[in-house]
C-alpha cells in the first residue's frame, strides 16, 4: 500500500483506539429504566465523594484508599419490586447480581457499597498477575461487617450498573421445580451458584456474564468430573489443571466453606436433568 494512503489509515486508527478508550472510562447506569451516564471526571467532582479506606480489599490483597461516592446516593429515589437486582457488569464480561438491600444500606455497622473512581491523573496499580488495573470504576465495600461481603461481589473494572428482575424471574431457565420445598439444599445452592459462579459463567444459556463456559450445555460439569475432583477444581482449578491463560481463582475458606461447595454441586446435579435445548 502507497505511504499516502497508509498515513491517513494510521492516523484513523489512533484516532478510534481513542475513542474508545474515552468511552470506557464512562460508566452508564441504568436504574428503574432510566439511564444515565457519568464520566470519572463528573463522579470525582461529586459533593458526596469522600476518601475511604478499605481493610481488606478483595482485588488487590492489601488495605487500600480511595476516592469513591457512596453507591446508595447514584441509585436512591427509585421504587423497585423487593426482588430486584442490581447487575454489575464489568469490561472483561463479568456481571454481578447484587440484591438491592445490600447495595442501598447506609448503616457502618454492617456493610456500605462505595463506587471507587480512579483518577486519570493518579492511575491506581496494576492488579497482582494482571496488566490492568481495577478501574476506572470498582464497588468497594466499608463497615463492620464488609468482611462477610463475598468476593464475587467486589467487581471491579466496570462499565454499567442497571437494575433488573431477580435473576430466576429474568431467566426462568434457572430455576429450581416450584414444588421443591424452600429447605431443600439445591435452594441453597442455587442462590449460592447466582453468587459465585454466575458471575462468570451462564447456565442453560441464561445470564449476561460473557467469561466462562455455560455450565449445563452441552454438558454440566458433574457429567466429567468425579465428585472429589469437582470439588477440588471449585477450591482451587490450579490443583486439577492449570494453563496460561486460566482467570478461575481460588476460593478460600473464609470466601466458600466446603459445605456452600457442596451445596452449589448439588444445584449442578439437579441442573443437570433440566438442560435447555442446544
Amino acid at each position: 500500500m502507497p505511504k499516502r494512503i497508509m498515513v491517513p489509515v494510521v492516523l484513523l486508527t489512533l484516532v478510534l483506539v481513542v475513542h474508545d478508550a474515552f468511552a470506557q472510562s464512562a460508566l452508564e447506569m441504568t436504574i428503574g429504566g432510566k439511564t444515565q451516564s457519568f464520566s470519572q471526571a463528573a463522579l470525582l467532582a461529586r459533593k458526596d465523594a469522600a476518601d475511604v479506606t478499605v481493610a481488606r480489599d478483595v482485588a488487590y490483597g492489601t488495605a487500600s484508599t480511595y476516592r469513591a461516592v457512596p453507591l446508595a446516593d447514584l441509585i436512591e429515589g427509585e421504587s423497585l419490586p423487593a426482588d430486584s437486582v442490581l447487575e454489575a457488569r464489568a469490561l472483561d464480561g463479568f456481571a454481578a447480581q447484587l440484591p438491592m438491600d445490600l447495595v442501598r444500606n447506609r448503616d457502618p455497622a454492617t456493610a456500605v457499597a462505595w463506587l471507587a473512581v480512579e483518577d486519570s491523573a493518579k492511575p491506581w496499580p496494576k492488579l497482582p498477575g494482571k496488566p490492568v488495573s481495577a478501574g476506572p470504576f470498582y464497588l468497594v465495600w466499608i463497615g463492620k461487617e464488609a468482611s462477610s461481603v463475598r468476593s464475587e461481589q467486589w467487581p471491579y473494572q466496570l462499565s454499567k450498573l442497571a437494575t433488573q428482575p431477580s435473576p430466576a424471574k429474568r431467566w426462568p431457565a434457572l430455576a429450581v421445580d416450584s414444588a421443591l420445598p424452600a429447605t431443600d439444599p439445591v435452594r441453597a445452592g442455587q442462590s449460592l451458584f447466582i453468587t459465585q459462579c454466575f458471575t462468570c459463567h451462564r447456565l442453560n444459556h441464561a445470564g449476561s456474564a460473557n467469561f466462562g463456559p455455560d455450565l449445563n450445555v452441552p454438558m454440566n460439569p458433574v457429567e466429567y468430573f468425579q465428585p472429589a475432583a469437582l470439588h477440588r477444581y471449585i477450591r482451587n482449578p490450579a490443583s486439577v489443571r492449570d494453563w496460561a491463560g486460566r482467570s478461575m481463582p481460588a476460593f478460600a475458606q473464609d470466601e466458600l466453606s466446603d459445605r456452600e461447595i457442596d451445596l452449589i454441586v448439588a444445584y449442578l446435579a439437579y441442573m443437570a436433568q433440566r438442560k435447555v435445548a442446544q
